[in-house]
């Protein structure tokens, strides 16, 4: 093993005993630095120089990797720097590395007269039907990420109606059930006659469909995708887009953006403020509707 892949060990440790990281988030740093490592041929913390790291970035861009990926290799390069440089190993200074300018990401969010008819898509009171109901219902309620809802076990307080959700980098918060998302939760675990503890369930594919287990993240990736079709909703749509919704809609109505962070479980507020462009054409129709009523045409 050369050095540089002990201290790498020693870092992605770190990450995650430390740092409280998620496997996932150690894992995305490890394909990040291994890759720099590889192409640039390091074998210590003493050849991370500017132009080994200048070297990969042009090979990165030279590849038609995405701005916002090369970025993340930047990030991983430059935080790996800050751990070394806190332990006191000679490298290359952190600031030296530069992060690219990426262009403020925009969301396209469909109609809500689309989301009225997605959450109404599945249709009839049998077992699957009310199972994709209350799937949609929930993701709308609480603008659950995909892998959240599937952890989710089926003993709520559903007159409460609040759920306490590990996110990431194992950040708490607690989410909120809407009347009609408890309503149609209800309906479906009194259908269900099993003892599985997740909440959502994967379904066989059949006249009487038996129980196969928890759901899992591509059930419901094809669930929200087909019925999006069926709602005749145009390019389709993710989970993650209800997501958007979610947060939209609060926005909308006039919530604040750190109230929407806090139930999105953004651990910034500049990752929140992706939705205010939604919001910007609210504030254009009331500007349009109040400002300058009383001046003469």
């Amino acid at each position: 093993m050369t050095s540089i892949e002990k201290y790498l060990k020693d870092y992605l440790d770190y990450l995650e005993i430390e740092k409280n990281r998620s496997s996932k988030t150690r894992e995305n740093y490890e394909h990040y630095l291994k890759e720099f490592i590889a192409t640039s041929k390091i074998k210590s913390p003493e050849n991370i120089t500017d132009d080994a790291v200048r070297n990969f970035r042009v090979a990165l861009a030279h590849k038609d990797i995405k701005k916002i990926t090369q970025s993340y290799y930047a990030i991983a390069i430059r935080n790996f720097l800050k751990y070394l440089v806190k332990r006191e190993i000679k490298t290359l200074a952190p600031e030296r590395i530069e992060l690219p300018k990426i262009a403020r990401r925009q969301i396209d969010i469909p109609e809500y007269k689309d989301l009225e008819r997605l959450l109404a898509a599945p249709e009839g009171d049998s077992l699957k039907s009310l199972r994709d109901r209350a799937i949609l219902e929930t993701l709308f309620s609480t603008g659950l990420r995909i892998s959240e809802l599937c952890s989710l076990d089926r003993y709520l307080d559903l007159d409460r109606g609040e759920i306490s959700i590990r996110g990431k980098g194992e950040k708490l918060r607690v989410v909120f059930l809407s009347d009609r998302a408890k309503k149609i939760i209800k309906e479906y675990l009194k259908k269900r006659g099993d003892t599985e503890e997740a909440l959502f369930i994967s379904l066989t594919k059949s006249k009487n469909p038996k129980i196969i287990g928890p759901i899992t993240p591509r059930a419901i990736q094809r669930l929200v995708n087909f019925y999006a079709k069926k709602a005749g909703i145009m390019g389709g749509l993710s989970p993650h887009k209800l997501r958007h919704f979610f947060a939209t809609d609060l926005l909308i109505n006039g919530a604040d953006l750190r109230s929407v962070q806090e139930l999105l479980g953004h651990s910034n507020i500049s990752t929140t403020q992706i939705y205010t462009h939604i919001t910007n054409k609210e504030l254009r129709e009331i500007h349009t509707a109040f400002h300058g009523r009383r001046r003469k045409n």
